[in-house]
């Protein structure tokens, strides 16, 4: 298995437009200057780490997401399976399609588990001014602490 690196803290965050689960387009570039973002890749809608990683931000949405700071999640899945996972479990941030070019986003995160053609679970906070200021990567089968995501946000 070849191991991906993700991007650095200091690093300038690669740009994007992806479609959301209403087959709306969000930029990255867009919350420049307004807000920091909280960029959650996950490997697949529909799994047990995923839905549980996706509903531990629903609950305790106001912790990531607020005035200063905007979550924005992001797997290979197509828009419109993002409609029926962010329905059925209750979702209101965004779930963005990275599914063509596929996992070119995550690609360029250094996210992408090529092997299987999925992210990882890597997880980026990007400052107002677009550098990340928190970089962390965990293989497919291994959940992360949303703590480690609240104590950077404080940071900020």
């Amino acid at each position: 298995m070849t191991q991906a690196t993700p991007l650095a803290v200091g690093a300038d965050a690669p740009n994007f437009t992806l479609k959301d689960q209403n087959n709306e387009e969000v930029e990255l570039a867009s919350f420049r200057g307004d807000k920091a973002v909280l960029l959650v890749f996950y490997p697949l809608a529909f799994t047990g780490i995923c839905t549980g990683e996706l509903t531990a931000l629903r609950d305790n949405l106001d912790t990531y997401q607020n005035d200063h700071v905007q979550v924005l999640t992001v797997s290979v899945d197509s828009a419109y399976s993002h409609k029926i996972f962010s329905e059925r479990e209750g979702y209101e941030f965004p779930l963005l399609s990275d599914f063509w070019p596929h996992g070119g986003v995550a690609q360029a995160y250094g996210a992408f588990f090529a092997e299987a053609g999925i992210a990882n679970r890597a997880t980026f906070l990007i400052d107002k001014t677009g550098v990340v200021r928190f970089s962390e990567m965990n293989g497919p089968g291994e959940g992360r602490d949303p703590a480690a995501w609240e104590a950077a946000i404080k940071e900020l």
